[in-house]
């Protein structure tokens, strides 16, 4: 396995460990200890850390170990604002140069998600449901639209898959992402972005409200 991939592995592990509260907000991340843990040399694990404080998971300390980032509740809100306009374009764009392919896959991942919903671990469904949205911006053909998107999806990891624990609702995630892949296939932008609103409107809000006890307040 080549060093890349093998980080991109820990990186997995380690964001997994993160979001299941395993390693909560300010614990340390020892590499050594890690890298020992994990069966791996510490140039991965190095790496992988690296990779995970672009996502804003970790936070870097020169001459420390790494902790686990404190999300910040107004940041998160101004992230999430932007990933919901991304999210628009995304979807008005796709309108216009969706593919049938793009349109099956995606079909596909609602369809697998309303099937094992009840079934499926939490973050399993949580990341199938990225990779929903992810898709999305993939089908407007435009890759710095998806390169960007991406960047805010993985700064909002964290604190989005905190705020779906919380609001867990079958038929709503059908409905929703229902809604917004039949406005594609129809290739309405209109119906598509009102979709997307119906779906993330209160995200930002949502996600500040329930991260506002691990704000910092102000003296």
């Amino acid at each position: 396995m080549s060093d890349s991939v093998l980080a991109e592995t820990v990186a997995t592990a380690l964001r997994r460990r993160i979001l299941r509260g395993q390693l909560p907000p300010g614990t340390p991340i020892k590499e050594r200890d890690n890298a020992l843990d994990m069966g791996v040399s510490r140039t991965p694990m190095r790496e992988a850390v690296r990779m995970l404080a672009k996502e804003g998971l970790v936070e870097l300390r020169p001459s420390r170990s790494p902790i686990v980032a404190r999300p910040d509740g107004q940041v998160v809100k101004d992230q999430a604002e932007v990933l919901i306009a991304l999210e628009k374009l995304s979807v008005e764009l796709a309108c216009l140069h969706a593919t049938a392919e793009d349109i099956a896959r995606i079909e596909e991942l609602v369809a697998y998600m309303a099937e094992h919903y009840d079934s499926m671990d939490p973050l399993d469904m949580f990341e199938i449901d990225m990779t929903f949205h992810s898709a999305l911006a993939e089908a407007s053909h435009n890759a710095s639209l998806a390169a960007t998107h991406r960047q805010y999806l993985q700064r909002l990891w964290r604190s989005r898959f905190i705020s779906a624990s919380k609001r867990r609702n079958r038929n709503k995630m059908v409905h929703d992402h229902t809604t917004i892949v039949d406005a594609v296939k129809s290739g309405d932008p209109v119906a598509s972005r009102a979709a997307i609103d119906q779906h993330l409107g209160h995200l930002a809000e949502d996600m500040q409200e329930i991260l506002e006890p691990n704000t910092p307040q102000g003296n």
